[in-house]
């Protein structure tokens, strides 16, 4: 689960006005045993995750939320509607972060809920957005829009590049692990390639040496940059551990990165750097 969202579970009126239980999704005995017919309302859908990449059964997960009559929502911020569907396989809403990949560009501030049609949640949403929530300026309006008009083709570019740079950090040996469903060796790529139309952008890697030599790393970049966000034209990179904090549960050593348009070359290149050697030494 995003750390923002344990935050407001665990830092705001939400956590006590409502429970929650945290079950490792991968593990559908133990969301059938956590999800309950007289307690469960809401079982919340993260995947792939935020930072560990790890990747949910949405089509099965929906199938036990709604036996138990729960409802069923996807975050699919990381998988962009360009790349998963999660309302043909099931779920009752699907949340994005418009910030991220449907603006595209790193300068909107912006989220949206989708429901189908028929939804009977659709009108209790538009009231509480009408009386409670934050609309969105015409010109924010605008951006996501114009973000819109290229997502497809931006996030083909975003995961052809994604997949050579986890191809490359896969092969360096100062990297002790690689997260992304794209590599063959990922426990989740044969589910991410049932569910999705490619493995995404977003990848995590983990440094020898923990947090002091991932910090390092991070420091040595020089076409990546060192920013928290995530979906938009640059390469971004951050140690997630320090953004979070104390409760973080992220391994000291985890690099999260936001693969750009930049070439991918370019990318690799700059990573290697970073590690210490060059793409070619690292290939062979």
């Amino acid at each position: 689960m995003y750390f923002g969202i344990r935050s407001l579970i665990d830092e705001t009126d939400i956590g006590s006005r409502f429970d929650f239980a945290a079950v490792d999704m991968r593990d559908l005995d133990a969301v059938r045993a956590a999800v309950t017919s007289k307690r469960t309302g809401l079982v919340w859908v993260e995947t792939p995750s935020n930072p560990m990449i790890r990747v949910v059964d949405i089509s099965a997960i929906c199938k036990i939320a709604h036996e138990a009559g729960a409802l069923a929502v996807v975050d699919n911020t990381w998988a962009t509607p360009v790349l998963q569907r999660p309302l043909e396989v099931g779920a009752d809403a699907v949340m994005h972060s418009a910030t991220k990949y449907i603006g595209g560009h790193s300068d909107l501030m912006a989220g949206v809920v989708i429901v189908p049609h028929s939804s009977p949640l659709g009108r209790p949403l538009r009231m509480v957005q009408s009386h409670k929530g934050s609309v969105a300026a015409p010109f924010d309006c605008w951006l996501a829009l114009r973000g819109l008009q290229t997502l497809s083709v931006r996030v083909r570019a975003h995961c052809e590049g994604a997949q050579k740079v986890a191809e490359a950090l896969a092969s360096h040996p100062r990297v002790e692990k690689v997260l992304f469903p794209g590599l063959q060796t990922d426990p989740g790529h044969d589910l991410a390639k049932r569910q999705m139309s490619h493995y995404g952008a977003m990848l995590s890697f983990i440094v020898k040496g923990g947090a002091d030599a991932a910090m390092a790393v991070a420091g040595r970049l020089e076409v990546v940059a060192r920013a928290t966000s995530l979906g938009g034209t640059h390469s971004l990179i951050e140690h997630r551990a320090s953004v979070e904090g104390a409760k973080s549960k992220a391994p000291g050593g985890l690099l999260r990165i936001s693969v750009g348009l930049e070439h991918p070359q370019d990318i690799v290149d700059d990573l290697m750097q970073a590690l210490g050697g060059t793409f070619k030494a690292a290939a062979e």
